[in-house]
């Protein structure tokens, strides 16, 4: 889900201007009366990744639920990398057009709320903390709720899910006491399992975490992750990284000459008996998977001992946006009890909550309890710490690195 947008910046950051005038007319989500009359009627183009059947029927569901509630309506634009939505804003402003945007709200996270931020290219700042459902949020004790890859949110996107790296396995075939529980035990494992494990091609999402997670570990440094890359000692800090790759690369399946394409690749893999260890950012999605049919029901999961990526996914409103009204009436239901409920469900999809319990009513709270989280999910307390993304620069960099050490594969 994550992209660079670097050069593009770069080259047109000489023309992008907002005036005063386009931000002034923002609906006001403290005057929730009037952001629903004026969302009445709006079409609302979501884009959104499109890549899992689950995730796609539960916006179609939230889209039919607005309809029917608000009379708004929900278009899931589904895309392959969030980067080429937010290309597509910043050449609208580019462009000088500052109203009537194609892209109404953007699922969003990272990198791209970084370049988003860093070009001007969101709606004014503390929509977030407006929203009704804002209430519920448990911003006090999920600091990934407020800070986005080291980055202030600023009220400038709205929390949608958790996330945390976990690893699965077919536990009749990979026995549960002969998994990894760190990144130097996994390339161990992949020595004596050669083809077994791999991951895919960054800029993907789910690869490009892969390699946050190595460098994580690796670097000797790890302070220096929380803030931008410094040129003079760049290549001393991942030289670790890559040193790990190389080799952990000739004993990836197809010794690393191919890349699954996606995690739903990954996941197929896993199910045909291609792949004995993946991994997700979802602790649920071992169990979703069980429940949909498309693992069978001996996948366990597990984590590392001393902790694996965290963070969490928000939804943003571009500056220009044409339906705002219906993008904030859309922001504030994905974060209401009933849809981050549903949400939290592995049958539709497991994504962890941002709510807190504490501020739930009872009915709320009891639906939260009646989750059957699945057999495959490991508790809270079994996921082990969560280690902070790094600054987004490091991912700029590292991914261009890649691609020029491994890219030629493909």
């Amino acid at each position: 889900m994550l992209k660079s947008l670097t050069v593009i910046a770069g080259a047109l950051s000489a023309a992008l201007a907002l005036s005063p005038a386009a931000r002034a007319a923002d609906p006001d989500p403290r005057n929730w009366d009037a952001v629903l009359a004026e969302a009445k009627g709006q079409t609302v183009y979501f884009n959104a990744w499109g890549g899992s059947e689950n995730i796609n029927s539960y916006i179609d569901w939230a889209g039919t639920t607005l309809k029917e509630r608000f009379g708004v309506e929900v278009v899931h634009v589904k895309l392959d990398d969030t980067a080429n939505a937010v290309a597509k804003v910043l050449a609208e402003k580019a462009a000088g057009k500052n109203e009537g945007g194609s892209v109404d709200l953007i699922w969003i996270n990272g990198e791209n709320f970084a370049s988003m931020k860093r070009q001007d290219l969101l709606m004014a700042p503390d929509w977030t903390t407006g929203l009704p459902n804002w209430a519920y949020v448990d911003h006090e004790n999920k600091p990934t709720i407020l800070t986005d890859f080291t980055i202030p949110t600023d009220g400038l996107e709205s929390p949608w899910g958790g996330a945390k790296m976990v690893f699965f396995h077919d536990s009749a075939r990979t026995p549960a006491d002969s998994v990894p529980h760190s990144s130097v035990e996994l390339l161990a494992w992949a020595e004596r399992n050669p083809g077994r494990f791999s991951y895919p091609q960054p800029p993907d999402f789910i690869g490009s975490s892969f390699l946050k997670q190595v460098l994580i570990e690796t670097i000797s440094d790890r302070s220096k992750l929380g803030q931008p890359v410094v040129d003079a000692t760049f290549n001393d800090d991942v030289a670790p990284l890559f040193a790990y790759l190389d080799k952990l690369h000739p004993n990836l399946w197809r010794s690393g000459k191919a890349y699954p394409q996606n995690y739903p690749d990954m996941k197929q893999k896993l199910a045909d008996g291609e792949l004995d260890i993946i991994f997700a950012f979802n602790p649920s999605e071992a169990s979703a998977g069980i429940a949909a049919g498309e693992l069978p029901d001996t996948v366990r999961s597990f984590t590392y001992t001393d902790g694996t990526l965290g963070n969490t996914h928000f939804v943003a409103i571009p500056y220009n946006a044409s339906a705002k009204a219906g993008a904030l009436v859309l922001a504030n239901f994905l974060i209401s009890p009933e849809a981050q409920a549903r949400k939290q469900d592995p049958s539709v999809w497991g994504d962890p909550t941002v709510l807190s319990m504490d501020k739930l009513s009872a009915d709320d709270r009891a639906a939260f309890d009646a989750l059957d989280l699945g057999i495959a999910t490991l508790k809270p307390d079994e996921l082990g710490p969560a280690l902070d993304e790094p600054h987004p620069d490091w991912m700029e960099r590292i991914e261009g690195e890649w691609l020029k050490r491994y890219g030629a594969a493909n």
